[in-house]
């Protein structure tokens, strides 16, 4: 196999030391957050002012323990009763949600529980996004698959069992193109019923070619719905642009793709408000896009190479159990995906209330599934974008959603 991979420098050069020191210390150098780049396309769409405008007026405080109990009452959840159970005043009503996001569950989904995997063919990143593991001033091994070591990794997930899985790159398109992307996607057709991309957000024509490589649905990560702190979290790169970031689901829905999923990132700005925009963002573009499966998330931040940056705001366990009780109350037909960075406790138990979807055999690295899989040491690895907190392989995660009563499905579409 070609060696591709590489070693960052040791320290990075005075040139670059000095940019990453004006941008953290000087934003009269950065570029405008809301300002789309050339090559950027700019579609027409209310959606954006429609979930700003619930975002930007929301005050979690103003709800008391009446409006929760209140909005329980409601054969349906609108989007003011929504905003109701996010509230710090439904925190002692946390049971009542449960059961009645399980109940909801239930209906819509049976006991089932969806399996994948993610694979990380890249780690280059052109983005210097504060928090993440893989930005462009990090010091750690850069690597790019080819073509031959992609097929590996996939053919060594397909014999575990898997049928679905998500390809993910750093933000480079430098490194990782659409076309590089688009060949990936090829192959993983020959192994898997169910193909997801989560990459950097492009046009629409990006996305249709994808759709034609194969791809059913598209993962992006709106990381924080508060422009103002996106603004200093993302100080250079084209993920600088929030509203381009912001409309990358609605891009993918319009150049063909069958699903799109996504989140806020909870813990980087208020969280309550982030769960707010990111439920509505999804619950707008189902009613335009009545055709589409829609998918959230819930990821919390993890320990990256450089958490001690940025101060993160925690966000318990018990609180983000709250959230997704929320989501599924408001949005009964939606899938919700619960992550590595959370716990096997926590996943175990949440998949029993309110998540439909979750991840097994799970690394962050580049080229390292041959050794999580079959214990043969690959010694062409790149690094982690972040710790996760349940390791669990396939096989064992099957079995334990099988112990816990549920039905883990690999998948469930008939290809004609």
């Amino acid at each position: 196999m070609e060696n591709n991979y590489i070693f960052d420098s040791e320290g990075l050069s005075e040139e670059a030391l000095r940019r990453k020191h004006k941008l953290e210390n000087d934003p009269s150098c950065r570029t405008d957050h809301m300002k789309y780049m050339e090559g950027q396309e700019q579609i027409k769409s209310d959606i954006r002012e429609k979930v700003m405008a619930h975002f930007n007026s929301y005050d979690a405080s103003a709800y008391t323990a009446k409006d929760v109990s209140r909005a329980l009452q409601q054969a349906t959840i609108g989007v003011e009763e929504f905003k109701a159970l996010l509230s710090p005043a439904a925190e002692p009503f946390l049971e009542q949600m449960a059961e009645r996001a399980r109940v909801e569950t239930r209906k819509h989904f049976g006991n089932t529980v969806y399996l994948f995997t993610p694979l990380y063919i890249a780690n280059y990143c052109e983005n210097y996004c504060v928090y993440c593991g893989f930005n462009c001033y990090n010091k750690i091994r850069r690597m790019k698959l080819n073509m031959e070591q992609i097929e590996h990794e996939m053919k060594v997930i397909a014999d575990s069992g898997m049928e679905e899985i998500l390809i993910l790159t750093g933000e480079s398109k430098a490194m990782s193109d659409v076309r590089y992307i688009g060949e990936a996607c090829k192959l993983a057709r020959k192994y898997f019923r169910m193909v997801g991309v989560e990459i950097y957000p492009v046009n629409v024509e990006d996305y249709r070619y994808l759709h034609e490589c194969g791809v059913d649905y598209v993962t992006v990560f709106q990381e924080t719905y508060d422009s103002d702190k996106y603004e200093t979290l993302h100080l250079a790169g084209h993920k600088r642009v929030w509203p381009y970031r912001f409309e990358a689901q609605e891009r993918a829905l319009m150049g063909g793709m069958r699903g799109v999923a996504g989140s806020a990132l909870l813990g980087l700005s208020d969280f309550r408000k982030d769960a707010l925009a990111t439920a509505l963002h999804m619950y707008y573009l189902q009613r335009k896009y009545p055709q589409a499966e829609i998918s959230l998330s819930c990821p919390r931040l993890r320990p990256i190479v450089n958490n001690d940056k940025i101060d993160p705001l925690d966000v318990r366990e018990k609180q983000l159990c709250q959230v997704l009780c929320a989501y599924r109350l408001f949005l009964p037909f939606a899938g919700i995906t619960v992550s590595s960075r959370e716990s096997k406790s926590f996943r175990d138990g949440i998949v029993k209330i309110a998540a439909t979807k979750i991840s097994a055999g799970v690394s962050t690295g580049i080229g390292d599934h041959e050794s999580k899989y079959t214990g043969k040491e690959n010694a062409e690895e790149g690094d982690e974008q972040f710790e996760i907190a349940d390791s669990r392989s396939f096989e064992t995660m099957y079995k334990d959603m099988s112990d816990e009563g549920l039905q883990p499905v690999l998948n469930d579409y008939l290809y004609v």
